[in-house]
């Protein structure tokens, strides 16, 4: 991260950096509270790609994103990459380089910079300080900047825009898909799709499964059984039959837990997580958002 040049944290003019200084706004390495010493994580590298930060104009304030696209003319595709309540760190850029691999242009933006970098702290309590500190509203305001971004993009198919997230980026994802038309397919891997019980009404807090009449495009769930409630799977299940939203899908993983895609974390299951993942691209392509075949420049 920048210095903090202000006590309450990042303001816009903290982030106008030079190319030389852009990879500081960004974590590097894995998230400190759940990295695994015994992971072996997938490394992507850039080779064939270009890599850049762009700067988001979102409601008064110039958001940092990371981009990973193919270096090669045309117009490719674009998935939105949301983040795990760690932030961008090393899994979600190597997430964008995956994508960006297979034709697609990544872009993952930092929702949380404004207050701070979660990715750098070990205590879960204090991530969660941050966290709570983005209202699901502002959100929704960063995934619109960054699809205004993409659509001044002349590399982009605007047409062709899809949205994944984990963990937290997972109730995004579903989030997004209610809120934005211009977003055709999304998948969700994991997080909040249900209000829990005794939760009472929150203006910066929403519950998918209470906007489902709003879902404008279908979602894949992807959720591990010993991560999520039941209750909550039937009732998001539920909701979509009667609101009368076909297409989207919930996919429930008997042996898997919380975060099983993360390769970074203990909670990492490399079946089911390679299961998810040919899922996803099955489904992006399955509603016209699939790459196009190209040779890296």
């Amino acid at each position: 991260m920048p210095n903090l040049t202000h006590p309450d944290g990042l303001r816009a003019e903290d982030l106008h950096l030079t190319r030389r200084g852009v990879a500081a706004v960004f974590f590097s390495g894995y998230a400190v509270a759940a990295v695994s010493a015994e992971a072996d994580p997938i490394h992507t590298d850039e080779a064939g790609l270009v890599i850049e930060t762009a700067t988001l104009p979102s409601q008064g304030f110039d958001l940092p994103a990371y981009v990973a696209r193919p270096k090669a003319p045309g117009r490719f595709p674009a998935v939105i990459v949301a983040s795990e309540v760690f932030g961008v760190h090393d899994y979600i850029k190597d997430i964008c380089r995956r994508l960006a691999k297979l034709g697609y242009v990544a872009i993952a933006p930092a929702f949380f910079v404004r207050i701070g970098d979660p990715a750098a702290l070990s205590d879960i309590n204090e991530i969660m300080k941050i966290v709570k500190q983005a209202p699901d509203p502002q959100v929704m305001g960063d995934i619109g900047a960054a699809l205004t971004w993409l659509s001044g993009r002349s590399f982009v198919d605007g047409s062709k825009i899809a949205i994944t997230g984990f963990c937290y980026g997972g109730g995004v994802t579903w989030l997004a898909c209610e809120e934005f038309p211009r977003i055709k397919v999304g998948v969700a891997w994991y997080g909040k799709m249900v209000r829990p019980a005794g939760t009472a009404d929150d203006p910066n807090r929403l519950w998918p499964a209470e906007r489902v009449d709003h879902l404008h495009a279908p979602v894949l769930g992807l959720y591990g059984a010993k991560d999520v409630l039941p209750a909550g799977v039937s009732a998001m299940r539920d909701a979509l039959a009667k609101a009368g939203k076909t297409g989207s899908e919930i996919i429930v993983y008997p042996d898997a837990g919380h975060g099983f895609h993360a390769d970074y974390r203990p909670s990492y299951n490399a079946a089911d997580a390679a299961d998810g993942w040919a899922r996803m691209l099955a489904f992006f392509a399955a509603h016209d958002v699939a790459p196009r075949p190209y040779r890296p420049a």
